[in-house]
């Protein structure tokens, strides 16, 4: 429920000092990080210079970050798929997760300033979405590095939306995870949409909570449709620890089987 138009004009100057103030502490602490990981050797090192540096950030902007069930990502490789809603889910899940884990990242973000240094640094692996040549090269070298035993983080979703709910997954994730032979586990990100929304420039302040749910490994049966299987597994078990809408409404094959009907009806918007 949105407070009186009076009440948001009287807040509006805060607002605008918040937005100023957050603006402010992600330049300082990302150009801050930039330049240390010029120099900094090793991936790994420049990882957790990055994971300390996302905790940092976080907490000067008023967003306290909680992990819940920690204990369920295993110790050795493994590939992680989350819901995304919002620009900084990438920051959250630096700062939730340990240094091991790569992101793997639409490629339009290598052209984003100071973002696109970053994550390059960090060794974040970058996939074209719209030529499929490209980005049937950029899905190799993804199962290459996941071969070698590297541990992935995807948002399967590819992007986000304004409307609260959960889009379609691509199958990438899953077929990597199966193909590497290592386990998949999903993740559900709350929070962040309210922090920073879609198409909106003012952040706000509040708590943002990342669940790692139970892991899952590939079905049985025909290796075509193990990965869209796993796929669908995982989007239903995100699905439920959300409890939003599901987006995938009317007949859309990438909807999980199963699902029930109010939950295909697109939500409104806020």
């Amino acid at each position: 429920m949105k407070p009186p138009a009076r009440l948001q004009l009287a807040l509006l100057p805060l607002r605008l000092t918040y937005a100023v103030w957050a603006l402010l502490a992600f330049l300082g602490v990302g150009l801050t990080l930039l330049l240390l990981l010029v120099g900094l050797p090793g991936v790994m090192r420049r990882r957790r210079a990055a994971r300390a540096a996302a905790r940092t950030l976080l907490r000067l902007v008023g967003m306290p970050l909680t992990v819940r069930f920690a204990e369920r990502l295993p110790p050795g490789q493994c590939v992680v798929v989350c819901n995304h809603a919002s620009y900084l889910d990438g920051i959250v899940l630096t700062a939730a997760l340990p240094a091991r884990f790569g992101f793997v990242i639409k490629r339009e973000m290598a052209a984003v300033p100071l973002a696109g240094a970053l994550l390059r640094r960090l060794g974040s692996e970058f996939v074209e979405r719209f030529d499929r040549q490209r980005g049937a090269r950029d899905a190799r070298r993804v199962l290459r590095n996941a071969i070698q035993g590297h541990s992935l983080v995807f948002f399967p979703e590819g992007t986000f939306t304004r409307t609260p709910g959960l889009l379609k997954f691509h199958t990438g994730a899953f077929a990597t995870a199966i193909r590497a032979g290592c386990p998949l586990v999903p993740a559900a990100l709350r929070g962040t949409r309210r922090a920073l929304p879609p198409q909106r420039l003012l952040p706000r302040p509040g708590a943002i909570e990342l669940e790692i749910l139970p892991l899952l490994a590939a079905a049985p049966g025909p290796g075509d449709r193990a990965p869209a299987e796993l796929r669908d597994r995982a989007r239903q078990v995100i699905l439920t620890a959300l409890a939003e809408p599901d987006l995938t409404c009317c007949g859309d094959t990438d909807r999980p089987p199963g699902t029930a009907p109010a939950r295909s009806v697109r939500a409104s918007r806020p």
